[in-house]
């Protein structure tokens, strides 16, 4: 395989997590007694612009389909943080009635509801029937496809070009991350901006998040990674924020080469911090799959020693990262009877690979378990809060990666 952003042949694997089905392909009854598929997921990582990439065997028509089932309202502190950022947004632009929006990757409207709300014109561009429908009962309009050059050009020919373009979480999610890029590039207002979020490769390795490894993930990336691709095509890297999303993420702030925008210290001070982790020399990726498996195997002996100790053990969370660490380490229904999720796309399915069923809160609830595994580390708080008060006082919550893993 060659780097998807520099063709530079690739060398040196991040990781290998060995074989997995994708991590959003929730099966239902009739789909345990059908075939499986399953592709290798193995991470790889380009020495000469640092992209860490997975490998390709997925496509990402079969990945984000029409049965898609993360739905972004679901969680209300995502829902806190995209208001708080589409005020911060709106204020910093000054955007108003003659503005215009496109979020890519818009989902079920979680975002842009504060756009319409605030009367700023916008578009969403999202490619899952499931998530859009939703988006356009709120009155957002969506396009159904996946965003590209062609696509950017018939946005700017119907509507304009943009004075804000947002990717939250989807920058990773592309495979093809050059078009992506001059995608973006093509669509923007000579002095409008880009935004986007996506987890920080930093945070990746040093808490050894490795069930955010996925393959709906095409892409880990580092703000010099980015500030690589963009200067390829024509954009650059004016300011960067650290935000605690998805268990550390960055929100990139980007513009044309040539817009008026003035570069903040904090761009060279993130990138310096990059770099003295290491993140530009191959023996920082080189000891990742060792962190890994010991990682996996304290997950493993947790559910082993539940289950010796016979302890009724209990998943809240169906996200794509359970998945992940589930096949990883190899839990079955055995180790695990169930976990339950306040997503009704996912009630009544199946987690993939795992095959463990997917319930509601309510019955989790019921069950009374002797402990939680709270799967969403990320958002372990927000869960915590919600579910301590109607669980009995000796129930244990429970994160097996994140900052807080076994406390």
């Amino acid at each position: 395989m060659k780097c998807r952003h520099c063709e530079t042949p690739l060398e040196h694997i991040f990781v290998d997590l060995g074989f997995a089905p994708p991590s959003n392909a929730y099966l239902t009854k009739e789909d345990l007694s059908k075939p499986e598929v399953y592709y290798p997921l193995r991470v790889l990582v380009c020495d000469q612009c640092w992209l860490v990439q997975t490998e390709d065997y997925a496509h990402a028509e079969d990945l984000f389909n029409n049965d898609y089932a993360y739905f972004s309202s679901t969680s209300s502190t995502w829902l806190e943080h995209s208001r708080r950022y589409s005020e911060m947004i709106v204020k910093r632009l000054g955007l108003n009635d003659k503005s215009f929006v496109v979020e890519v990757a818009s989902n079920d409207g979680y975002l842009l509801r504060n756009f319409v709300a605030a009367k700023v014109p916008c578009l969403g561009v999202e490619p899952t029937a499931s998530t859009a429908e939703v988006a356009e009962e709120q009155g957002i309009p969506v396009i159904r496809r996946f965003f590209n050059e062609d696509l950017a050009g018939e946005i700017s020919a119907e509507y304009g070009k943009a004075n804000l373009i947002i990717g939250n979480n989807v920058y990773a999610h592309v495979p093809d991350i050059n078009g992506f890029t001059r995608a973006i590039a093509s669509l923007l207002k000579p002095d409008g901006v880009v935004t986007l979020e996506f987890p920080h490769l930093l945070n990746l390795i040093e808490e050894t998040q490795f069930d955010t490894i996925y393959h709906e993930h095409y892409s880990y990336l580092s703000l010099g990674s980015v500030r690589t691709i963009f200067g390829k095509f024509g954009l650059r890297v004016w300011d960067v924020e650290k935000i605690p999303t998805h268990g550390g993420s960055l929100r990139v702030y980007g513009c044309l080469m040539s817009s008026r925008f003035e570069s903040s210290a904090k761009v060279q001070q993130v990138e310096q911090e990059e770099i003295e982790s290491g993140l530009g020399r191959a023996e920082a990726y080189a000891r990742f799959q060792k962190l890994v498996e010991e990682k996996a195997e304290a997950a493993a002996r947790f559910f082993l020693d539940e289950l010796k100790g016979s302890r009724f053990v209990a998943g809240y969370g169906a996200p794509a990262k359970a998945n992940t660490l589930l096949n990883y380490c190899g839990i079955k229904p055995l180790l695990l009877p169930f976990v339950s999720d306040a997503s009704t796309s996912k009630q009544g399915k199946f987690m993939p690979g795992s095959h463990i069923p997917i319930q509601t809160p309510q019955y989790l609830v019921e069950q009374s378990p002797d402990s939680i595994v709270i799967f969403p580390w990320n958002i372990a708080a927000e869960i915590r809060a919600e579910l301590a008060p109607q669980v009995g006082h000796s129930t244990r919550f429970v994160s097996l990666l994140g900052p807080n893993a076994f406390e």
